[in-house]
C-alpha cells in the first residue's frame, strides 16, 4: 500500500515571523488582535504561526502579492 504523508509544517513564533515579513512585533500582535492572520494559541500567551497561511491570508486581505527577485 502506498502512503503519502502530508509535509511537515513550520510554525514560527511572533518575532521570527516579524521578520520574515518585514513588521513589527506589534504589528504581528495587531493582526492578531483584529483577527486578520491565522494563529495556533497552545497557551494564552503563546500564538504560532504557519508563515505560508499568514502569507496567503494577507495577500488575499490586502492583494498583495509577494516580492520576486529578477
Amino acid at each position: 500500500m502506498n502512503q503519502t504523508h502530508p509535509s511537515p509544517v513550520t510554525l514560527l513564533k511572533k518575532k521570527p515571523l516579524a521578520l520574515l515579513l518585514g513588521v513589527s512585533s506589534r504589528t504581528i500582535d495587531t493582526w492578531v488582535a483584529q483577527r486578520l492572520i491565522p494563529y495556533l494559541a497552545p497557551s494564552p500567551r503563546l500564538h504560532l504561526f504557519d508563515p505560508v497561511a499568514v502569507m496567503s491570508s494577507l495577500a488575499s486581505r490586502f492583494g498583495v502579492q509577494p516580492r520576486t527577485t529578477d
